[in-house]
Formats: C-alpha cells, structure tokens, sequence
C-alpha cells in the first residue's frame, strides 16, 4: 500500500506481461501537475546553506513533503530549486487540496 503523503498515492497500478507469461505488476507513469492549477499558500526565498527538506519541514510540517514544493515550482531536478540564494519559490495546497473549498496543513 502506498501512504496517503505520498507523490505515488494517486498513481494507478497496471501489470505487463512478458513473452514467456510472466506477469508483473508496477505503477503507472507520474505526471507532474501544472503549477498554475495548485493554489499558492505562499513563497520561500532561498537562503544560502537552505534544503528542499527543510523548507518543506518548516512550510509543509513534514520534511518528506519536499516533492509539493518541487511540483509547485514544476523542477525536475529538486536541488536546482536551492542552489541560488534569493529565488523565489511557490509554496502551494498539494494538488488534491487545491480544488474550491478544500483546505490543507501548510504554513503560510
């Protein structure tokens, strides 16, 4: 079972089967939201010294959380959003709270 908090939760599962029959089962490919659909709740200004997973333990109470924030600033590549003091990253309601009258557990 996948958790709840996790970016695969909502991911189907389907199975390939090989030429000789065997059967696997495995997850469908993950695609990132669009950051302009996730509602933003605030921003982050980098600061020297600054990880994705503190930023998300102090914004998102949960340092396992660095994936949102990844995805609200739409970074394939999650350290890049660090390397540069002073840029500006969006905090945003995860994509399942972000639709009308849905609340979620970030800090502002």
């Amino acid at each position: 079972m996948i958790e709840p908090s996790s970016r695969y939760h909502a991911v189907p599962t389907t199975t390939y089967t090989f030429p000789d029959g065997r059967t696997v089962a495995h997850l469908r490919r993950r695609f990132l939201p669009r950051p302009e659909e996730l509602t933003a709740v605030g921003e982050h200004v980098v600061a020297a010294g600054d990880r994705l997973d503190l930023i998300a333990a102090r914004r998102c109470g949960d340092p396992e959380q660095s994936w949102r924030i990844a995805d609200a600033n739409r970074a394939m590549r999650p350290d890049e959003l660090t390397a540069v003091p002073g840029r500006r990253l969006r905090i945003t309601l995860p994509a399942e709270a972000s639709a009308p009258g849905v609340g979620g557990g970030f800090a502002r």
